[in-house]
């Protein structure tokens, strides 16, 4: 179970290296914000895949609290967004 732990994990840092050239090349900002919730996801698949592979319970609170912080990263954008129109 590790290894396939382990291997989820590279694939999806793999995604997050993805996002990262849609950040650098997004024609608008809600294409860059999509990207960076990306990351939110990523990070926290990532956590708790690890989590499991190497038995790590703490990394299960620490997805958590980016969850929340992904969540509120999206409600600051639109927001932000909201009062530019």
């Amino acid at each position: 179970m590790t290894i396939v732990s382990l291997g989820g994990s590279f694939i999806l840092l793999l995604t997050v290296i993805i996002g990262l050239i849609r950040i650098h090349r997004g024609p608008t900002p809600a294409d860059r914000m999509m990207a960076a919730q990306l990351f939110g996801t990523c990070g926290v698949a990532i956590l708790l895949l690890l989590a499991e592979g190497l038995a790590m319970p703490v990394l299960r609170d620490c997805a958590l609290v980016f969850a929340l912080l992904a969540a509120m990263t999206v409600v600051a954008f639109v927001k932000r967004a909201w009062r530019n129109k």
